[in-house]
């Protein structure tokens, strides 16, 4: 596409679509390149599709694909991943992985979570196969080809970075430009980094004392103390310099109490804020220590009178570019640090940082090279940057806005020039890159891209309240004078009034754009990270609710780089890869026509089946994997929740269901297959041996229970064989669950022959045992139906069993009723009570 200018017409035409960013037109407008980038919605992304894309015909379609589910490198020590630091990003050649499987040459990827952009890159790197990048991503067969990316994100960082890496650029004018903007701000700055070099015979009176480059200055916190009010240089009482270590207490040097930071308060003192234009009060922090280079040798030194001095003549400068005061925005991270004095963007700096690190973007307003600024900015310019100790480099802890005790602040002009080096070898990669179209916007309503028009998805959603982006982005963002509009931001946060289920209503609107804008029959990949099965039940619904089908849940061991198997929520510990698709439009059409019988129940198999994989070599040692989804406590698992998230009966009970499963498809070590399958599996049946299944398995209630002896009962064992084994499995109960005895769920799940060995029955005798199981534990739920209190034990197994009658007799208000008398732990928890309770919810609010 050619080159444009963003005008305010243009801006004009997108301002109401959500995520629109906080900002003026004109900064809007100087930070976007467009049609490539916008700072704002991209209005230029529906021509791009027109262009490039390739229109949806089902009559003509022959794309077929099952879910990737192989090993995945995450190579974060390349130069590209590298480069600029984020919250959280994917390696670009982890997915390049999926992109070469789902997609062909010239296809349209879409990531609505875009971050950084690895996405695009990824995509875009698929045009540049070498012998290296072939063998350790494999062949694919002549599947290399450039695809074409379009990115999204609701952070202004987040495209700004994620442009940077996926639009090309003549590098050899970028590396002319980069050196003519460090000598400029070297020759106008470097003074601010000299110190004396105090060493042998220049400690001699009359002899001119050369100058040493500053590496970095370490500053130090000053407490008072509460006992006498002294003040206490914290470096000074509790660092040991020779042992390289810090002291949890410390004694104070005038009355001799025993300290702790958390028993001291931070000494203050005032300053007069040119920004501000006011007297401003801050938690006082002194110099301590100076690592300097001499001769290309470092050295070390308390600071002296002249490093002293030269401090106070930059406090006493005023800065003459351009730098953001804007106060931290509302939250409980991005004001964390007011009771310091800490409350606007440029405090976060020194003096001397502040005005180097404002000379470069001021150099940089219109130019390339202000990403460079960016990289150093704060995550190694600020006071966020903690001395180690000379361990390991300074850093600042990542995922909050936590201010050191002891802050390293570093030679601003050393780090750009560093970064400088680092971003032309991403540049000399991504040159020639044109193929991507970025945009700053909600993904609640991507109203600029078209219907049925991506031929694949990757994303890396934000995961419940592990990290709050907008938050940790509003001093990046401060900079670029373009800001986060965090309305729609998908987390939970209390400072957003924001909770679980928020966070599940704005991943359903975003993953209902995903399903509208993805061709029927393509796949999306969502990559996952979180310790909260409440997060992961809130992700798995959402995407359910937009009509996505999950077809594959895996976990990804990073260190390992493998992938296993997904079946209970205690692996929502790890990372997830979930594997999910959409529907053709004719089974969505078929299976609406038959609702109401049974046979919507055999359609949706037929598509699921046909949209698993049917041979998995999990972990290339000449076993293959047992396919979880293709078990038949899964398959009904999905068909029911299919039926329910779009609002129709279940159309058979859990009996029924396993009988007709049994006569209607071929059935290969308890899993199902299509006839046009079969083949495949069991020649590699016969050419390799059955892994036992890769699925990690606690027990911590009564399903898991259940599912634990279904492993152990391949081999007929007795009560007093199972016992210590099970004991040995249960090392804690869920909370609120009432966990029958072995002897009760042996009795109401298995068979026993005449040897008192418990068995799997087989599939006619399991219906009886299934009937007589269900019996009870709807006898059990009515009790609690009667009961009428807040229940605080109570079988998990009979509320599902009694939730599922009364949705089939559409009894939603009972639902709802008994939910409500739940702890809201279990609601959250339990993924097939939370579906039932949500939708019954919805029905009983329509009425």
């Amino acid at each position: 596409m050619e080159a444009r200018k963003l005008t305010k017409e243009d801006i004009d035409k997108v301002r109401d679509i959500e995520g629109f960013p906080i900002g003026e037109d004109e900064d809007i407008i100087a930070l976007s390149d467009a049609p490539y980038y916008t700072a704002c919605p991209n209005p230029f992304i529906e021509e791009f599709i027109r262009e490039h894309g390739t229109p949806y015909d089902e009559a003509a379609d022959d794309y077929h694909r099952e879910p990737f589910a192989a090993d995945v490198s995450e190579g974060k020590n390349d130069p590209i991943y590298m480069a600029h630091s984020y919250h959280t990003k994917v390696p670009y050649k982890a997915i390049m992985r999926y992109i070469l499987h789902y997609t062909n040459p010239g296809d349209i990827v879409f990531d609505g979570f875009c971050g950084t952009g690895m996405t695009g890159v990824a995509a875009q790197m698929c045009g540049k196969p070498n012998s290296l990048l072939q063998l350790e991503l494999g062949e694919h067969g002549g599947n290399w080809g450039a695809r074409k990316a379009i990115l999204s994100d609701l952070a202004p960082v987040a495209t700004y970075i994620a442009y940077s890496y996926n639009k090309g650029l003549d590098v050899e004018e970028f590396a002319i430009e980069a050196q003519t903007i460090l000598d400029e701000v070297e020759q106008e700055y470097g003074w601010m980094y000299e110190t004396n070099h105090l060493f042998g015979e220049n400690k001699l009176s009359g002899i001119s004392i050369p100058k040493g480059r500053i590496n970095y200055t370490v500053w130090s916190d000053v407490f008072i103390c509460p006992k006498c009010g002294e003040e206490i240089v914290y470096w000074n009482a509790s660092v040991e310099v020779g042992d390289k270590k810090v002291l949890e207490s410390f004694l104070c040097s005038n009355c001799g109490m025993k300290l702790t930071k958390r028993s001291c308060e931070n000494a203050m003192s005032s300053y007069y804020d040119d920004g501000l234009d006011s007297m401003q009060t801050i938690s006082k922090q002194v110099p301590v220590l100076i690592n300097y280079l001499y001769n290309g040798k470092r050295y070390e030194k308390v600071p002296d009178e002249d490093d002293l001095a030269l401090i106070e003549k930059i406090d006493r400068m005023k800065i003459p570019h351009w730098y953001p005061t804007d106060r931290m925005c509302e939250g409980s991270e991005s004001r964390r640090n007011d009771k310091y004095g800490i409350q606007h963007v440029h405090q976060f700096y020194t003096k001397r940082n502040l005005c180097v690190l404002s000379a470069f973007y001021e150099k940089s307003r219109e130019s390339r090279f202000k990403i460079i600024a960016q990289s150093v900015n704060p995550s190694l310019a600020s006071k966020l940057v903690r001395y180690n100790m000379g361990k390991r480099g300074n850093g600042v802890l990542s995922g909050t806005l936590y201010l050191p005790s002891l802050s390293a602040e570093g030679d601003v002009m050393k780090m750009i020039s560093g970064k400088v080096d680092d971003f032309l070898k991403v540049f000399s990669e991504t040159s020639k890159f044109t193929d991507c179209m970025c945009s700053t916007a909600s993904s609640c309503n991507l109203v600029n891209i078209p219907n049925n028009s991506i031929d694949y998805i990757f994303v890396d959603p934000p995961f419940g309240n592990n990290l709050n982006y907008s938050e940790l982005s509003f001093i990046w963002e401060c900079w670029l004078a373009t800001r986060t509009n965090n309305i729609e931001e998908a987390i939970v946060s209390d400072g957003q009034n924001k909770d679980i289920q928020e966070y599940q209503d704005l991943m359903k609107k975003c993953f209902s754009s995903f399903y509208r804008i993805l061709k029927p029959n393509r796949w999306m990949t969502v990559e996952f990270h979180n310790s909260k099965n409440a997060v992961w039940n809130a992700i798995q619904e959402a995407l359910q609710k937009a009509g996505f089908v999950v077809a594959d849940v895996r976990t990804l061991d990073k260190q390992g780089g493998s992938f296993k198997q997904v079946t209970t929520a205690s692996a929502v510990k790890q990372d997830l890869v979930i594997s999910v698709y959409k529907p053709k439009e004719s089974f969505h059409k078929e299976f609406l026509d038959k609702a109401g019988t049974a046979e919507t129940a055999w359609i949706f198999v037929n598509q699921h089946l046909s949209n698993l994989p049917v041979v998995v070599d999990a972990d290339k040692n000449g076993k293959i994997d047992i396919v979880t989804e293709r078990q038949a406590f899964l398959l009904f698992d999905r068909m029911v929740a299919y039926h329910i998230m779009n609002g129709l009966s279940v159309p058979m009970d859990s009996i029924d269901f396993y009988k007709d499963l049994d006569e209607r498809y071929l059935q290969r070590d308890t899993m199902y297959f299509l006839p046009d399958q079969v083949n495949e599996y069991d020649m590699a049946r016969i050419k390799y041996d059955i892994e036992p299944m890769q699925f990690s398995l606690f027990v911590t209630n009564e399903k898991t229970a259940i599912a634990w002896l279904y492993r152990q009962l391949d081999n007929p064992q007795t009560y007093a064989e199972l016992q210590p084994k099970f004991m040995q499995e249960v090392k804690s109960v869920d909370k609120y669950e009432a966990m029958p005895e072995l002897q009760i769920i042996l009795e109401e799940n298995f068979l026993k022959d005449e040897k008192g060995r418990w068995y799997i029955p087989d599939v006619k005798k399991e219906g009886d045992v299934a009937k007589l199981r269900e019996k009870k534990l709807w006898k059990e739920f009515e009790g609690y139906l009667a009961s009428k209190v807040k229940l605080k034990l109570f079988r998990s197994e009979a509320i599902r069993v009694g939730f599922a009658r009364l949705w089939k007799d559409k009894n939603y208000q009972a639902i709802v009723e008994m939910a409500e008398r739940l702890p809201e732990q279990t609601i959250q928890e339990d993924p097939n009570i939370l579906m039932y309770y949500d939708i019954s919810l919805g029905r009983v609010y329509m009425v």
